[in-house]
């Protein structure tokens, strides 16, 4: 007696993945506007405002190390859902949405305990050392996270 395996028809199987793709970029991109608000609110000032037409280093790579780690928080999520789409779609979301509060928490600590404040380093014009550290900060603490979700 010979088996046949029921395998899907190429079609549905790559309509299936795309729609996949699809789904976990568009919640990516949402969770990175979510971050990018959250750091807009720990920041005095409009942000894309300081880092478009003020140009502020320290704003732009809060900014990016922010996005990065959110990022990879995300990544990770894709990375561990093991094709269940959507309890993958709901953890990413959920880890994601762990992770920015983390971070935004984790910049208002280091203000108070290192004595780093971002409102006091986005004023200024040139890349500060504490900018740095607070940067190196974010995408520690997305590595983190997104270690934790795999």
């Amino acid at each position: 007696m010979t088996t046949v395996l029921a395998v899907a028809p190429l079609g549905e199987t790559l309509g299936r993945g795309a729609l996949a793709i699809l789904g976990y970029a568009m919640l990516g991109v949402i969770l990175l506007i979510i971050g990018f608000y959250a750091l807009d609110l720990a920041i005095p000032g409009k942000l894309s405002a300081i880092i478009r037409a003020e140009r502020n280093p320290n704003a732009t790579l809060l900014t990016s190390s922010g996005m990065a780690a959110v990022g990879l928080i995300v990544a990770a999520s894709v990375w561990s859902s093991g094709g269940a789409l959507h309890e993958g779609l709901l953890a990413t979301a959920v880890f994601g949405l762990v992770g920015i509060a983390v971070q935004t928490v984790a910049m208002l600590l280091f203000d108070l305990v290192a004595g780093i404040s971002v409102r006091a380093l986005v004023k200024e014009a040139d890349l500060q050392p504490g900018t740095r550290l607070l940067a190196a900060t974010h995408v520690a603490i997305g590595l983190i996270t997104a270690v934790a979700v795999i």
